[in-house]
C-alpha cells in the first residue's frame, strides 16, 4: 500500500495546484508588484515609484471610509445573517412540538417546504435581487413606503437609499436577505445528522430548547458555523458587497461616499480613473484585511473537537 504512494498524491495534485498557482497565486504576485509603480492600466510603460502609492493611501479619506465600511460588513453581517440561521434551522429541525407516537425530537410542519422558501433568494443572481430592491426601496414609488403609506405612517417616508445615514444598513439587509437562506440548508443539514439520543437526553434532564441549542446543538455545529463565518466574512469583503453598493446606490457608493467600499473602490479606480497600480494598492489592502478577518475568526473559534 505504500508502494508509490507519494507518486499517486502527486500525479492527482499536480494539475489542480498548478491551476490554482497559475490563475490564483500569480496574480496577487502581479498586484502586489504593481502596487509599486504608476501604471494607469491602458499603457504597457511604467515605471517604478517605490512606496508612493501607498503613503498615497495612508492620506486618502474615501480609502479610510471604505475600510471603515468594509469592516462593518465584515463584523456584522456575519454576525446577523449565522444567527438568523441557526435560528430558523434550529426551528425547522428541533423546534417542532411533539406529535402522538412520534418522537421526542422532531421539526416543525412542513419544513422542507421552509428550506425551499429561505434558498430562494440562492436561486436569484445577486445583481437581480439587488435591482428587485432598488426598486423597493424608491421613496416614491417603492414597495416598502408604499407599505408604510398603506397603514397609515404617511409620516414615516424615509429616503432609504438616498439618506446617507440609512443608506449602507438598506445595503446590509439586502445581504442578509439574499444569503441567509443558504446558512439555513448548511446548517440543517449539519442538524439533521445530530442523533435525536442526544435531544431526548437533554430534555429528559429538564434542559429547555435555549440550553439544547447552546449545549448541544452549537457544539457538535461549531466547525460548521465557524466555516460559515469565514465565507460569510469573505462574501461581505468581497464580489456581494461589489454588486449591491454598484446596482443600488448613487454614484455608485454614495450619497457623499456613505456607502463605498474597499472591492468598489478599486474597481473605481482602476476602470474609471485609470489608475491601476493605486487599484492594486488598495486591493493589497483588501487582501490584508480579508486574510487577518479569516486568522482572527479560525484563532479565536478554535475549540476542541467533539465527535458523536
Amino acid at each position: 500500500m505504500q508502494h508509490g504512494k507519494y507518486r499517486f498524491i502527486v500525479g492527482f495534485l499536480a494539475l489542480p495546484l498548478g491551476l490554482y498557482a497559475l490563475f490564483v497565486v500569480w496574480p496577487f504576485i502581479q498586484s502586489i508588484y504593481y502596487s509599486f509603480t504608476d501604471w494607469t492600466g491602458l499603457s504597457p510603460e511604467f515605471k517604478m515609484v517605490g512606496f508612493d502609492n501607498y503613503s498615497r493611501l495612508l492620506d486618502d479619506e474615501i480609502f479610510w471610509k471604505s475600510l471603515q465600511h468594509s469592516l462593518l460588513f465584515a463584523l456584522l453581517l456575519p454576525v446577523v445573517t449565522i444567527s438568523l440561521a441557526l435560528f430558523f434551522s434550529f426551528m425547522i429541525n428541533v423546534g417542532g412540538r411533539k406529535r402522538k407516537n412520534g418522537p421526542v425530537v422532531t421539526g416543525v410542519r412542513g419544513s422542507s417546504f421552509y428550506k425551499i422558501v429561505y434558498f430562494f433568494p440562492q436561486v436569484l443572481s445577486i445583481a437581480i435581487v439587488a435591482l428587485l430592491f432598488a426598486f423597493a426601496y424608491n421613496p416614491d414609488s417603492g414597495a416598502i413606503n408604499s407599505i408604510l403609506r398603506g397603514i397609515g405612517l404617511d409620516d414615516v417616508q424615509p429616503l432609504w437609499l438616498g439618506d446617507p445615514d440609512l443608506a449602507l444598513w438598506a445595503v446590509m439587509a439586502v445581504l442578509v436577505w439574499s444569503t441567509v437562506g443558504f446558512f439555513v440548508v448548511l446548517f440543517s443539514a449539519g442538524m439533521a445528522s445530530i442523533p435525536a439520543e442526544m435531544y431526548e437526553a437533554a430534555l429528559l434532564d429538564g434542559a429547555g430548547r435555549a440550553t439544547t441549542f447552546f449545549r448541544v446543538t452549537l457544539p457538535l455545529l461549531w466547525d460548521t458555523v465557524q466555516s460559515g463565518w469565514v465565507y460569510m466574512g469573505i462574501l461581505a469583503l468581497g464580489a456581494e458587497s461589489f454588486a449591491v453598493v454598484q446596482i443600488m446606490t448613487t454614484g455608485p457608493g454614495g450619497p457623499d461616499y456613505s456607502t463605498t467600499v474597499m472591492v468598489l473602490y478599486v474597481y473605481q479606480k482602476a476602470f474609471r480613473d485609470g489608475q491601476a497600480a493605486y487599484a492594486t494598492t488598495i486591493g493589497v489592502a483588501l487582501l490584508v484585511v480579508t486574510l487577518a478577518f479569516a486568522a482572527v475568526v479560525m484563532r479565536l473559534g478554535r475549540r476542541e473537537r467533539l465527535e458523536y
